[in-house]
């Protein structure tokens, strides 16, 4: 099933200088593989050696902060928006 992702700035590095990009994924886990398939490299940059997303990073489905969902093994479906979200701090 289809999933389109938005990939922040400053992974597009990444991802060919796309700002969304389409996989296919039945999960968020299954989605940040498929992700490192198509783009080696980038699941470095959004999980920890654990395979956990990283504190700084955000995701959201259909703009559900998976946090309140289930996290990463939240269930995607055919057509679902995923947006990855660098978290910002300052004062």
């Amino acid at each position: 099933m289809a999933v389109q992702v938005l990939i922040p700035t400053p992974l597009q590095k990444f991802t060919n200088d796309q700002a969304s990009v389409s996989v296919d994924a039945s999960s968020v886990d299954a989605l940040l593989q498929a992700l490192d398939v198509c783009f080696p490299g980038i699941l470095g940059r959004l999980c920890d050696e654990n395979g956990k997303l990283r504190r700084f990073l955000n995701v959201y489905v259909n703009s559900e902060d998976i946090r309140f969902l289930d996290n990463q093994t939240t269930a995607l479906t055919d057509g679902d928006e995923v947006s990855i979200v660098p978290a910002v701090a300052g004062g």
